[in-house]
């Protein structure tokens, strides 16, 4: 065998799926920063902002969408020309 063939690497995923991906990232990452913080620095003190609608609906809300949309971009296939 004195020919040697070419082999071209490619990647698993196209553009468009590495964009998807890093917008599921960045919902992912949004909706974790939207649920930090509403503590009470003093453990006695009852503080009810931890139940406010943007912990307990917003903010998980965003962290599914961005999981579905990251499983949406592995499914995706990539147009390969």
């Amino acid at each position: 065998m004195s020919k040697e063939k070419e082999i071209k690497k490619e990647f698993l995923f196209g553009k468009i799926n590495f964009r998807l991906l890093l917008i599921a990232l960045s919902f992912i990452s949004f909706g974790f920063i939207l649920m930090a913080g509403g503590g009470s620095k003093d453990p006695n003190v009852f503080n009810p902002e931890i139940f406010s609608f943007q912990r307990i609906r917003l903010a998980p809300t965003f962290v599914l969408l961005g999981f579905v949309i990251a499983i949406f971009a592995i499914l995706t296939p990539s147009k390969k020309s």
